[in-house]
Parts: C-alpha cells; sequence; structure tokens
C-alpha cells in the first residue's frame, strides 16, 4: 500500500503505475538514451485535445462556481500575504528620503530574504498540527495574529524607527522587525499553499495560482505604489487636496503609522473569521516532521524533480540584465526614482487581469508548452528591446534634465507588453507546481519548487549585476586611465598634468552583458525545451514518493 492523494479514486502502487479504471494510454520515456514505451491510466485532468472532450465528462473541467467561497477566500488570504511584502518593498523609498547611505540600504535588503529561505522550516508547517484546529489553520490562524501584532508594534514606533532630522533611521532594527514580519508572510504562504491543494477541487486547482498571482499582486500594489503615492505630500498638495478644494497639508492622505494600524486591524479581524468559520477538510499527511524532511530528500532526488529543478535554478540568466539592470540604468540616464516608480502603476491592471484572461489555458493540461514556453523566446527579444530603450534615453534627453512625454509613452507601452508575458510565465508556472504537487506533501512540495524558482531569479539578478560593472570601461578624460568614478579624475594642480577632469565611460557593460545573456538564454530555450515537455508529459506517478513505511504496509 501506498501514499493515496486527495484524489479519492486515484492509488500509485510500488510500481509506479496508475490503478485508476480510465483511458489506458502509451507513453514514450528515455532512459540511458533508449526509448521505452510504457502503459498509463491517464488522469482526467491529464487528457489532451479531443481524446480529452471525449473521455472526460463536463463536471471534470474546470468550474471555478463550485468553489466560488474558497476560491474568494484563497484570492482575500493572498491579498493579505501581498501587504507586508509591498510595505517592505516601499522602506527603501522611505530610507532615501532620510539621505540612508547605500550601505544601510544593503543591510535592509536582508529583510526580503524569508521568501528565498522557506524552504528550511516548510516540512514543519507541514507536518506538525493540531488534528482539532486543522492542518493549515494551526498554522494559520497564529501567524496572521502574530503578523497583525507586529504590524500593531511597528505603527506604533514607526516615526521613531525611520528617524528624522535630528535623529537617523534605526537601520537594524528596522531589518530585524521587516524580517521577521517577512518570514511570518513566508510562513503563511507555507500554509495558504498547501490548504488551496486540499480546498479545491482537483478540476480547479489551476485557479490556485490564480489566486496567488492575483491576490499577491493587488496586495503588493496597495502596500506600494497606492500607499507611496498617497502617502507622498508633494503628490497629494498637488493632485488630490485640490480636487477637495483643500488647502496644501503638511502630511499626505495616509500616514505611515496609520496604514500599518489599518492593516494590523484588518489581519486580526480576518484571521479571527477565519477561525471561526472556516473549515477544513481532513488531509492525509506524513507521520512526523523527520519523515516529511526525509520524504522531502527523495522528491529532491527524484529523476523528474531533479531535471526541473535545474531548468528551474537556469531559466532566467537570459534575461537577467533585463530584468534587473534596466531600471538602474534609466535612473542613471537621469530619470528621477519616483518617475519611473508612477510609470509602473499601469502595470498593475495588466497583472491583476492578465491571470483572469489565461486561466482558460493554465488551469487545463499542460500549461508549460501552451504559453510558458511560447512566452519564454520573446522575454529574450526584450532583453535587446531594453538595452535599446536605454539607449534612446541619452539619446532624447531634454537640457532640461527631463524627457519629452513620447519617451515615455513608449517606455510604458513596452513595460506593459513585458508584463503580459512575465505574468503569462509565471502563472503557467504556478499552475504547473500545483498540478504536480502531491498533496499529502503539498505546502512543503510547492513550497520547494517555488523556493528554486526565486533562486533561480536570484543568483542570476547577482551575477549580472556583479558582471556589469567588470564588463564597463572607464576613463579619465584627461590623463586616459582607467577610473571607477569621478573622484578618482579630478585635477590635481599641484601634480603634473594632474589626474583627468571627468570619468567617461568608454565601454557600457549593460549592452555588453543584455546580448550575452540574450544570446544564452536562446541556447537555453532551444536545448530545454524538448526536455521540458517530456517532463510535463509524465504521468503524475512520476512526481510523486511511496516512503518506505509505506511501501511495507
Amino acid at each position: 500500500m501506498v501514499v493515496t492523494t486527495r484524489r479519492k479514486a486515484r492509488e500509485v502502487n510500488s510500481s509506479g503505475d496508475d490503478e485508476r479504471p480510465g483511458l489506458t494510454v502509451r507513453y514514450d520515456t528515455y532512459r540511458n538514451g533508449e526509448l521505452v514505451r510504457s502503459s498509463y491510466e491517464m488522469p482526467k485532468h491529464t487528457y489532451d485535445d479531443e481524446s480529452s472532450l471525449n473521455e472526460n465528462k463536463m463536471s471534470d473541467l474546470p468550474n471555478w462556481k463550485k468553489d466560488k467561497s474558497s476560491i474568494l477566500l484563497l484570492f482575500l488570504l493572498y491579498v493579505l500575504q501581498g501587504i507586508p511584502l509591498g510595505f517592505t518593498g516601499s522602506i527603501p523609498y522611505l530610507l532615501l528620503t532620510r539621505q540612508v547611505d547605500y550601505s544601510s540600504q544593503a543591510m535592509f535588503s536582508f529583510a526580503f530574504y524569508p521568501f528565498s529561505l522557506k524552504l528550511l522550516w516548510a516540512p514543519i508547517v507541514d507536518s506538525l498540527f493540531s488534528k482539532r484546529m486543522g492542518r493549515r489553520k494551526s498554522w494559520l490562524v497564529p501567524v496572521q495574529y502574530l503578523l497583525g501584532s507586529l504590524m500593531l508594534y511597528i505603527s506604533l514606533n514607526v516615526d521613531a524607527l525611520l528617524g528624522s532630522s535630528t535623529q537617523p533611521p534605526e537601520i537594524f532594527l528596522l531589518c530585524c522587525l521587516f524580517f521577521s514580519l517577512n518570514f511570518l508572510a513566508a510562513t503563511q504562504d507555507i500554509a495558504v499553499d498547501g490548504w488551496a491543494l486540499s480546498m479545491l477541487c482537483k478540476e480547479n486547482l489551476g485557479h490556485a495560482s490564480t489566486c496567488n498571482s492575483v491576490g499577491q499582486t493587488a496586495g503588493y500594489f496597495i502596500s506600494y505604489s497606492i500607499f507611496l503615492a498617497f502617502e507622498s505630500k508633494e503628490f497629494c498638495n498637488n493632485y488630490v487636496f485640490p480636487l477637495f478644494n483643500l488647502p496644501p497639508q503638511e502630511t499626505g492622505v495616509l500616514t505611515i503609522s496609520g496604514f500599518l494600524y489599518f492593516w494590523a486591524v484588518v489581519f486580526i479581524v480576518v484571521t479571527t473569521l477565519v477561525w471561526l468559520f472556516k473549515h477544513e477538510k481532513e488531509d492525509a499527511c506524513c507521520e512526523s516532521v523527520v519523515d516529511t524532511y526525509r520524504v522531502l530528500w527523495r522528491i529532491l532526488w527524484l529523476p523528474s524533480v531533479f531535471h526541473y529543478i535545474i531548468i528551474l535554478l537556469t531559466s532566467k540568466i537570459g534575461f537577467a540584465a533585463a530584468d534587473a539592470i534596466t531600471g538602474l540604468k534609466l535612473i542613471e540616464a537621469g530619470m528621477h526614482k519616483e518617475t519611473l516608480a508612477l510609470l509602473a502603476i499601469p502595470l498593475t491592471p495588466v497583472q491583476l487581469a492578465l491571470p483572469l484572461l489565461i486561466a482558460r489555458y493554465t488551469a487545463g493540461p499542460r500549461p508549460m508548452t501552451k504559453v510558458w514556453l511560447k512566452a519564454y523566446p520573446v522575454r529574450i527579444v526584450f532583453g535587446f528591446s531594453f538595452a535599446a530603450i536605454v539607449y534612446y534615453a541619452t539619446v532624447v534627453k531634454l537640457p532640461d534634465g527631463s524627457f519629452p512625454m513620447y519617451f515615455y509613452a513608449l517606455l510604458v507601452a513596452i513595460f506593459i507588453v513585458h508584463q503580459v508575458f512575465t505574468s503569462s510565465m509565471f502563472v503557467a508556472s504556478m499552475a504547473f507546481h500545483a498540478q504536480i504537487s502531491d498533496p499529502v506533501l503539498g505546502g512543503t512540495y510547492m513550497t520547494m519548487l517555488n523556493t528554486f524558482t526565486n533562486f533561480g531569479g536570484n543568483w542570476p539578478t547577482t551575477l549580472s549585476l556583479y558582471l556589469v560593472n567588470v564588463l564597463t570601461v572607464r576613463t579619465c578624460s584627461a590623463s586616459g586611465r582607467t577610473c571607477l568614478s569621478a573622484a578618482e579624475c579630478v585635477v590635481d594642480p599641484l601634480a603634473d598634468g594632474g589626474g583627468g577632469d571627468e570619468c567617461v565611460t568608454q565601454v557600457d557593460g549593460y549592452y555588453l552583458l543584455s546580448v550575452i545573456l540574450a544570446v544564452l538564454g536562446l541556447f537555453w530555450w532551444m536545448a530545454m525545451r524538448p526536455r521540458l515537455t517530456r517532463l510535463q508529459n509524465l504521468p503524475m506517478a512520476r512526481w510523486s514518493v511511496t516512503t518506505e513505511k509505506e511501501s511495507a504496509a
């Protein structure tokens, strides 16, 4: 006897064959370079094209109305998850107004790390729980109460923490507090991801990724774009207060403490309602934390998972420069940071609406080949497009340091198209993760895949930021010697010939790096496309692990 998933009709025996009655098909796999043909009882959600329509019942097709209340709850929980993430993202901008140097900004950046580390404690969240309270609510309820309490504490002390004209910000304490806030948000994410697998019917599992994408984006937008705009005194005095015939104010519509206090109350109220009125379905799980870590280790070494992790770790190298450095280069070209942030606002409706529009493709079978692989080469092309727009910014810049309106319109249009393909790939990958994750280890399984996805984007970003300086060549205009900054080229009147008067960029490493990584990305796509297609066509049994204890039973 083996692991039985939430899909009640399906059992997988020790040989990996699917014993559920259904359509018997033949599938091809490759072992040691040889084609191996095997039979498999195809699960209904993997039927494809005409055979799917002929063999599947209409009740097995995605139908969100069947799980309407659960989908709405998942959406709300993901919105709450986006609130601390967006507010954490706004803190660096608030610190900039207080003249904080980049070394302090670097220290605060550690507050973003928990979502890249959550795999370390995900098995604990997945295994330890109170049966009376429920497997997911055992973690969700106390974690969200702690989130509300911590936000309440920060709201009461945030003015002192951010400092003033006479007192510097408490950077280390801010980092610790927001690290804790994101740690709790990451833990909530583990619980909600796992709960989605048992809360929704199998035909609606693809909607979990939609709730994740739309909800988290909405929460981030509220606590980042909306908060920064309406917290700004200048923005409100220029655009908000005149609408109501109000005189200029000393603060914006929102204050930092008031915003945090409001959302602290929302967290506490919503958590109480979920605790009292939302009931969990019984869900099978491993017997102990040790079992969970052991099974997780075995999952990591499943051939299908191992090869898929390699894809996750290397897939974003092709557009690392475009995603990580383009904004910095636009600021370097003269665009104000606040202007660049405002230009991102039109992207939010796209982020919110697109997952709903493409749900019909991602909720069904094969989201990676239908969406992800088709969007990938387009994102590679954006590496060249972004390099071109950065160069164009230096050409059209006006004498007063601003840019013409048509350039802003062009920039927004390119950003929107880029966001369409970025969101499509994200939703498709999340849908695929939901499909292959075993509900027995649902939260841990999905967290593992999402952790490798995040890390696969982090290390290329770090590498590209390092390489762009290595590939950039700057020289002093007078002496011709290499330099890193204008300070190294200040003329010393006492020195023979001086040291130059300006540090001039001869070769901008951004353009060179963009081309190199884009070419690497195209080669990656051509090499990995058939491998990813084969992985997606594997039966669900190839993504599951049978523990020794269950096999013995």
